[in-house]
C-alpha cells in the first residue's frame, strides 16, 4: 500500500485499485453535502470492496463503484445501515459521453438528490476539469418528454466517475464532489486499459462498449473523515422506468 502524503480538512478517500496503485480523493461537502455523506457512509462500510471499473473512455472518464458491474446497479439501504465484514485484499473478487446508470427498481434500492444546478441546486459550482470525482446518473434526454429528463436528475446511488479531461458539457449537470489530489497516473492507467469494443452498437451482441476486458478491480475504498461524523444521507425511491412507461401507455388507451 502505497504511503499518502496528501493533507486536508475535509475528509479524504483512498481508493486502492488492484495491480494498478492509489488514488487518493479530497471529497468537498460544501459543494455537494449528501452526496458527500453517501459515498462516506458506502465507502466505510466496505460497500465498495471487490467492485470493478467497469467503463473507461480516453480522454473523458473511468466509471466503477456498479454492484452489478454492467451500469445498471444501485446500493441499497442495506448497504447504508450494515458494515461488511472486514476481508483482506486477497479474498476481494468480483463475481457514450453521457455519464448514465439506469437501473430497475428493487425495494431495498435508494437513489439520493441530484447537487448539481440543473436540478435546482445552486451551490455546486465544482466544474469537471481533470481530475474531479463525480457522480453517474440516469440519462433519458433522448427520450424526448421534459418530465422523462426529469427523472433522471434525482437517479445516482453508488457509481461514481472520475474525469481525464475537462469536460464543460458535465457542468451543472452532474454532482462532482471531489477531486483527485494523489494517483492521476493510476486513473490514466485505467482509463487506457483495452476493451470489449468502441462501438455503441457492435455487431456481436456479446461484446460491451468501452467495458474493459479485464476490469479493474477496487481493492478498497475508506474515507478519513478527521474525526467528523457525516450522519446518514437522504435518500429516495428510485424511479421505475418501466411502470413509468407502462403507465404512459395505458393512459393513452384510455384516451383514444
Amino acid at each position: 500500500v502505497k504511503k499518502t502524503t496528501y493533507k486536508s480538512e475535509n475528509p479524504v478517500a483512498t481508493i486502492e485499485v488492484q495491480d494498478y496503485g492509489t488514488i487518493i480523493v479530497e471529497l468537498y461537502p460544501e459543494y455537494a453535502p449528501n452526496t458527500v455523506t453517501n459515498f462516506i457512509k458506502l465507502a466505510n462500510n466496505g460497500f465498495y470492496d471487490g467492485l470493478i471499473f467497469h467503463r473507461t473512455i480516453p480522454d473523458f472518464m473511468i466509471q466503477g463503484g456498479d454492484p452489478k458491474a454492467d451500469g445498471t446497479g444501485n446500493a441499497s439501504i442495506t448497504d447504508l445501515n450494515n458494515r461488511k465484514e472486514e476481508t483482506t485484499a486477497e479474498n476481494n473478487t468480483t463475481d457514450e459521453q453521457n455519464i448514465t446508470s439506469t437501473s430497475t427498481t428493487k425495494t431495498d434500492e435508494y437513489v439520493i438528490p441530484g447537487e448539481f444546478i440543473l436540478n435546482g441546486y445552486t451551490k455546486n459550482t465544482l466544474k469537471h476539469r481533470r481530475g474531479i470525482i463525480s457522480m453517474a446518473r440516469g440519462d433519458y434526454s433522448t427520450m424526448g418528454s421534459s418530465t422523462l429528463v426529469k427523472k433522471g436528475y434525482d437517479s445516482a446511488s453508488c457509481q461514481f466517475f472520475i474525469t481525464t479531461k475537462t469536460s464543460t458539457n458535465l457542468d451543472g449537470a452532474y454532482a462532482s464532489f471531489g477531486e483527485v489530489k494523489e494517483g492521476m497516473d493510476v486513473v490514466d492507467k485505467i482509463v487506457n486499459v483495452e476493451v470489449e469494443t468502441r462501438e455503441t452498437n457492435p455487431e456481436d451482441e456479446s461484446l460491451t462498449a468501452d467495458r474493459p476486458v479485464n476490469p479493474p478491480v477496487i481493492k478498497s475504498i475508506r474515507v478519513d473523515t478527521k474525526g467528523v461524523d457525516y450522519g446518514m444521507p437522504e435518500t429516495l425511491e428510485p424511479f421505475d422506468y418501466n411502470s413509468y412507461m407502462m403507465q404512459q401507455y395505458y393512459s393513452s388507451q384510455s384516451q383514444s
